[in-house]
């Protein structure tokens, strides 16, 4: 599934209610994060529940794009988790940095629907992936 594609999912549903089990949905498939890297090294900080990130480098052609793989003690971060590896893995290092969510979240109404301390850490998974991106950035200069 691809961001358009939840995009049109949330605009079917009536309640939020229901777009909350859709969230908690995504979170079920998930890529399995290995246990080794529920640690402290790969914690996303600002986050109520645990989260924990990592990332690869996959090469494709000429580019480096970074594939990011998460997880969290909580069924509906993992959805949101799910969400922001739709908007953010597989992409370049630049087009990460550069690219901003703000218009995707307001899309889906997670920014009206989110309780601030959900979206506090959304907003910290963001600015993680963002991070961890202008750090591969810096390095390929």
């Amino acid at each position: 599934m691809d961001i358009e594609q939840l995009v049109s999912i949330f605009e079917i549903f009536d309640s939020w209610e229901d777009r909350y089990r859709q969230i908690i949905e995504l979170g079920k498939n998930l890529e399995p994060l290995e246990e080794k890297f529920k640690v402290a090294d790969f914690k996303v900080h600002g986050c109520t529940s645990q989260v924990w990130l990592i990332f690869e480098f996959q090469d494709s052609g000429d580019q480096r794009l970074m594939h990011f793989v998460a997880d969290s003690d909580a069924h509906i971060v993992r959805g949101l988790i799910a969400i922001l590896l739709m908007l953010f893995s597989d992409k370049s290092p630049e087009a990460i940095v550069n690219f901003d969510p703000a218009e995707t979240f307001a899309r889906l109404g997670l920014d009206k629907h989110l309780s601030p301390m959900r979206s506090n850490g959304l907003h910290s998974m963001v600015k993680r992936m963002k991070a961890l991106a202008a750090s591969a950035q810096a390095q390929e200069k």
